[in-house]
């Protein structure tokens, strides 16, 4: 039996692999760039309770800009949320002058709620 063969009715390679041929089959290619941490919040989640939606971007090879896309997505929206809060609550930077420690406390409690809009809104839908 040969190695390797081409059906023409496919187009398709196939490689003997034990008794059955299989076939070649490679992922298209797909220009890589860094994913940030919304993006990998959002790549664990799909990987996990989306499972069609992942393989289908998997495999099509669209899966990394998908995940850059929601991760510029969330950025932006959790950097507009947090901004309009401490406006909304006069947190400014007159109070981080005067008064550093409630300055601190009450962006902490900002960046919680906003990043549980982001999470809620973007990552894990």
């Amino acid at each position: 039996m040969e190695k390797v063969i081409y059906d023409e009715k496919n187009g398709l390679w196939y490689e003997l692999q034990g008794d059955y041929y299989i076939p070649c089959l490679k992922l298209p290619e797909e220009e890589q760039h860094p994913i940030g941490v919304w993006g990998q919040r959002h790549l664990r989640y799909i990987r996990q309770h989306r499972k069609v939606l992942y393989i289908n971007l998997l495999t099509s090879g669209k899966l990394n800009g998908y995940l850059v896309d929601i991760d510029k997505q969330a950025e932006e929206m959790f950097s507009r949320l947090i901004k309009q809060m401490a406006e909304h609550e006069g947190v400014t930077e007159k109070l981080k002058a005067d008064n550093q420690m409630k300055w601190v406390v009450q962006m902490n409690n900002i960046r919680s709620r906003a990043a549980e809009i982001v999470n809620n809104d973007l990552i894990y839908t």
